[in-house]
């Protein structure tokens, strides 16, 4: 008897217009995290996630988790990713000012090697300026 009853509760679903959804629950009010400047979810960076649990009671800190140091390591190898394409992007802007300024002076040096105007063209070029 409990299968007629699954298939009819099956065929009920399918010509149902009400539509179910898959979607994961983790996700909810991720939108509006990222639009406030927050993590994707509360679990990523916060007071909640990087502080420790406890403390002794003298007010030593506890040491820290497997998790608080690798965050912590991840953390110091993106920082140094940072500093290092960061200095790359400086070189980057100065070797592109001095092959400006080269060019420029290169194409000032050309002008400088063109023939001046004589006689008549010089006297008329004088007035005009």
């Amino acid at each position: 008897m409990a299968a007629p009853v699954r298939t009819l509760c099956c065929a009920v679903l399918r010509l149902s217009s009400r539509q179910f959804s898959t979607t994961c629950g983790v996700q909810a009010g991720q939108k509006w995290r990222k639009e406030q400047g927050l993590a994707r979810s509360g679990t990523e960076y916060g007071p909640l996630t990087d502080l420790p649990d406890w403390s002794f009671a003298d007010g030593r800190l506890a040491p820290l988790m497997k998790g608080q140091l690798r965050r912590k390591q991840e953390r110091e190898v993106l920082a140094r990713r940072i500093v290092m394409l960061n200095s790359e992007v400086d070189g980057g802007m100065e070797a592109w000012s001095k092959k400006q300024e080269e060019a420029k002076r290169l194409e000032e040096h050309k002008k400088s090697l063109l023939l001046k105007p004589k006689g008549k063209l010089l006297m008329k070029k004088t007035s005009k300026s």
